[in-house]
């Protein structure tokens, strides 16, 4: 376990190697599963907000949705998430012509549209976030889907930490992520102590 701040990040993260191999998955994280993207509380002002700026990218059918189960959605834990069509794919997700799932708010992000890139959530995958009574732990979420992407980061030599490097700058900022930098290679070098309480 690493840490930096009270953000503790799991060996996995900084070990196992992936990078998403889309031509071969398809975007399938953005059906599979028993809900849509988790969405923090930031974001779903901001979805309300620049909900009309979105919607020329979106699916007729994912439209169909968000007009009747709203731009979010809340589910028996109390967490939100983005809602799904038929219980399946995103509502904010678009087939593109090679039947490749893409972010329909990222397309308007692209655009110019909207400043919302996507949830942080579908930003930072194979990372997901756990709350603590104090601070933040990052996981990696294996799943069978990403079997392409794991084998493309192994033959690209990527790990999940820096696969994810814009996500993570995004998240908790570049002085953040430079120290995790650091860290790991301190411990890769000296394999010294996996802590680091600088204030980013």
């Amino acid at each position: 376990m690493y840490q930096v701040d009270e953000i503790y990040i799991s060996d996995e993260v900084v070990n196992e190697q992936f990078v998403c191999d889309l031509q071969k998955c398809k975007g399938a994280c953005c059906v599979e599963g028993d809900l849509g993207a988790p969405l923090e509380m930031d974001e779903l002002l901001i979805l309300e907000e620049d909900l009309e700026a979105i919607k020329p990218f979106l699916s007729s059918e994912g439209l169909e949705e968000i007009k009747s189960q709203g731009p979010f959605v809340l589910d028996d834990e109390g967490d939100f998430s983005t809602p799904t069509i038929g219980g399946r794919e995103c509502a904010y997700a678009i087939y593109d012509e090679n039947k490749i799932l893409k972010c329909g708010i990222e397309q308007a992000h692209q655009a110019g549209k909207t400043g919302f890139q996507k949830p942080i959530s579908c930003h930072l995958y194979p990372i997901r976030v756990q709350k603590l009574k104090s601070g933040e732990s990052l996981n990696y979420s294996r799943w069978g889907i990403c079997e392409a992407a794991c084998t493309l980061g192994k033959s690209l030599q990527v790990p999940i930490y820096r696969f994810v490097k814009e996500a993570l700058i995004r998240k908790y900022g570049e002085a953040w992520y430079e120290a995790l930098e650091t860290l790991v290679a301190m411990y890769q070098e000296n394999q010294g102590p996996k802590d680091n309480s600088q204030s980013s």
